[in-house]
């Protein structure tokens, strides 16, 4: 779908719809997963983008039929439900104890639902507003997952992200860090660090189109677009921080075998290298979480064009033809090199002869990498400003 968003080419929107249709149905009332957002709107969500941007012809019972998967798909994902003295958060699939960093990109879900006019029913018929489950979530995993530099704990350095916070479910009470693909709860996983990044950058741009009204009963928009900034500022800032030369990251920040590779920091990531791999799935969702900010701050009058500056930097490393990371070679089913799944676990190909993982790709990595190159072409084009929430001017408000 995003490749036909970027050539217009028919047969990959016809390859779309069909395997949309076919194969994601399980997926909107699969229960047992935060992942609604990556799966549905990704599938779903682009298909109704499209029909509403009018760039496919889709019937009036086909955009409905859109819409509808994602009004099942928020309301379920909404379900997944943990409460909290002052709030609560949608929880993992490890369990109601679990708030994942990743989550924030999940909130897509929950957005377009809210914007097709849903809401999730309970036990007694009881109402529950999607976009009140989406700001308190945002808002949990501002509070909890991102740190500032206030002496949370001996490793608070701003910006750092925890992947997984652990709470007490019997009264809601916080107990620690946690990490299940990064190296420690005290180091931040660079992937976890870009989902949190974009998740915040993308929800401020979605909730800067709905009316006031609408963000009263959280404090009002001032409370709700500072609480969100702060934390997309501070991820961003630590990111700039934590990644090579050329904006790519090694996997985790407290990686042991950083160390044996000096002054890292200084040069270009080096993904044959034979300590610890880069990740450039990370990279490529940090460059479109920078972009969006940078824009974001853009539209508020900010004139430093830092973030997407650095956004565009990265993007030019990942997609140079005569570099190491965009696979042109026809036999590689993948687009995007050295992406990095799951270090601790073991299951990224470490190929013969190496030490470390590298050479291969992901479909998270390769979705973020064509949905990235589509924001800069449109961009460059001028073309309508690409968001999950369709042909909408950010800030545009209703």
């Amino acid at each position: 779908m995003l490749q036909f968003d970027a050539t217009g080419e028919r047969e990959f929107i016809e390859l779309g719809r069909s395997r949309t249709v076919e194969r994601m149905a399980p997926h909107l009332t699969h229960a047992g997963v935060h992942d609604h957002g990556f799966n549905n709107v990704s599938t779903y969500g682009n298909l109704w983008r499209l029909s509403q941007e009018q760039r496919i012809d889709a019937s009036d019972w086909e955009a409905r039929f859109y819409a509808l998967a994602l009004k099942v798909s928020g309301a379920v994902q909404a379900r997944r439900w943990t409460r909290l003295p002052d709030g609560g958060f949608i929880y993992s699939f490890n369990g109601p104890h679990s708030l994942f960093v990743d989550t924030m990109r999940s909130l897509r879900a929950l957005a377009l639902a809210h914007l097709l006019g849903h809401r999730l029913v309970e036990e007694q018929d009881a109402e529950v507003s999607l976009l009140e489950r989406l700001v308190l979530h945002a808002r949990a995993t501002a509070t909890f997952s991102v740190y500032y530099g206030r002496g949370r704990d001996s490793y608070d350095v701003r910006g750092r992200v925890a992947h997984e916070s652990l709470f007490n479910v019997a009264n809601g009470s916080y107990r620690g860090p946690n990490s299940q693909q990064g190296y420690s709860p005290f180091s931040t996983w660079t992937r976890g660090l870009a989902w949190a990044m974009l998740g915040f950058a993308e929800q401020l741009e979605f909730l800067s189109t709905r009316p006031d009204d609408e963000l009263t009963g959280f404090g009002g928009r001032a409370a709700v677009e500072t609480c969100l900034l702060e934390a997309a500022a501070a991820t961003s800032d630590y990111y700039l921080q934590v990644a090579a030369a050329d904006g790519i990251p090694y996997w985790d920040t407290g990686a042991p075998g950083l160390e044996a590779l000096g002054d890292w920091g200084s040069r270009p990531a080096d993904p044959l290298n034979d300590f610890e791999p880069v990740d450039s799935s990370a990279a490529v969702i940090a460059a479109q979480g920078l972009l969006r900010l940078g824009r974001f701050l853009k539209n508020r009058g900010h004139i430093d064009a830092l973030y997407e500056q650095a956004g565009l930097r990265i993007l030019d490393a990942l997609f140079d033809e005569g570099g190491l990371y965009l696979s042109t070679d026809p036999q590689h089913q993948g687009l995007l090199l050295h992406s990095t799944y799951h270090r601790p676990a073991g299951w990224d190909h470490v190929p013969k002869g190496a030490r470390t993982p590298r050479g291969e790709s992901s479909q998270w990595g390769d979705y973020h990498a064509r949905e990235a190159a589509l924001y800069v072409q449109r961009l460059a084009r001028e073309a309508p400003y690409l968001t999950f929430f369709g042909p909408r001017a950010v800030g545009e408000g209703e």
